[in-house]
């Protein structure tokens, strides 16, 4: 009996034209490093009384799909999780081409994704896919990915594959020795780290329906927050926090190729932070920090991703 293994696992997304229901064709083979998206349904005990002190039998509840999926950041496969994220980009250029993704969209594309586990066999499709989240951390080393969070609709558990031949994308991958970050078009330094989270904030449309499925994810007020780590070596940040001043924050990543990958928060709002001196090495400072609507830009946020895609 064959056993499954995560290095044989695949999977392959593609856009819906309909909430809920797979595309005919149209998937992408999609690189991935670990998930969690599935489908539960757990079991409610039984409170009725006069039986015993057995209890009888339990009932299910309602079904919830959703999980994470980490991805790494690429030149390529990444711009089907920011159109997720964002909507369809604003595409120029003539190759390379220029993607530029912005926030504040009122409808946001559902997916259908597929898991495959082909030594089971076991194909599970994955409709009405919206993502609730994405998050990524920028630090000195290690391997760069980021985790997109999805809230589906279903769950379709099959012994072959319903994506047939997915389109296979080049594997451009960029690493945090590629970033770089700005603060009103400056280089910021002596940054640690940081983490950036941008959300949805999906409200699941839970209506009373045979099949126990939501009849959608719909987008309320989305929030870009995050994180940035550094040496204390001036005043520059605290200060911004004192006087309550917005600033530009840009985060970068380019490729010797050519490909890149810039994610710009247009008006930052730093938090005064405590300064601890907890010993005798370097002094750090955490800066919790909130975006919001730039009324010059009109949005708080945009992706510009430049490959080599023409289309998402």
């Amino acid at each position: 009996m064959a056993r499954a293994q995560g290095a044989r696992a695949l999977m392959a997304l593609a856009f819906e034209t309909t909430y809920g229901t797979p595309p005919a064709s149209g998937f992408t083979k999609m690189p991935f490093a670990s998930t969690s998206l599935g489908t539960e349904q757990p079991l409610l005990n039984s409170e009725l009384l006069g039986y015993g002190r057995d209890p009888l039998a339990p009932i299910k509840d309602a079904v919830t799909a959703d999980g994470d999926v980490v991805v790494p950041l690429d030149a390529e496969a990444f711009g089907f999780w920011l159109k997720a994220a964002f909507g369809a980009p604003t595409t120029t250029g003539t190759g390379p081409w220029t993607h530029e993704f912005q926030s504040g969209a009122w409808t946001l594309p559902s997916l259908s994704i597929e898991t495959g586990m082909p030594e089971v066999p076991r194909y599970a499709m994955y409709s009405g896919c919206v993502l609730d989240q994405i998050t990524w951390q920028m630090q000195r080393s290690g391997l760069l990915t980021a985790t997109a969070r999805l809230v589906a609709q279903g769950e379709t558990v099959g012994t072959t594959t319903s994506a047939g031949t997915p389109a296979a994308l080049e594997l451009k991958r960029f690493g945090h020795f590629n970033g770089s970050i700005t603060r009103n078009g400056t280089a910021l330094g002596n940054v640690v780290s940081a983490e950036i989270t941008y959300a949805n904030n999906l409200d699941r449309i839970e209506t009373i329906r045979s099949d126990g499925r939501i009849d959608g994810a719909d987008p309320s007020i989305a929030a870009l927050t995050g994180r940035i780590e550094v040496r204390f070596a001036d005043q520059t940040l605290v200060t911004q926090a004192i006087n309550g001043d917005p600033c530009e924050m840009e985060f970068a990543y380019v490729l010797p190729s050519g490909e890149s990958f810039t994610f710009t928060v247009h008006a930052v709002y730093l938090p005064r932070p405590r300064i601890e001196i907890s010993g005798p090495q370097g002094v750090q400072a955490t800066f919790d920090w909130q975006a919001a609507r730039d009324s010059v830009v009109g949005r708080m946020c945009t992706a510009t991703l430049i490959n080599d895609i023409e289309v998402y």
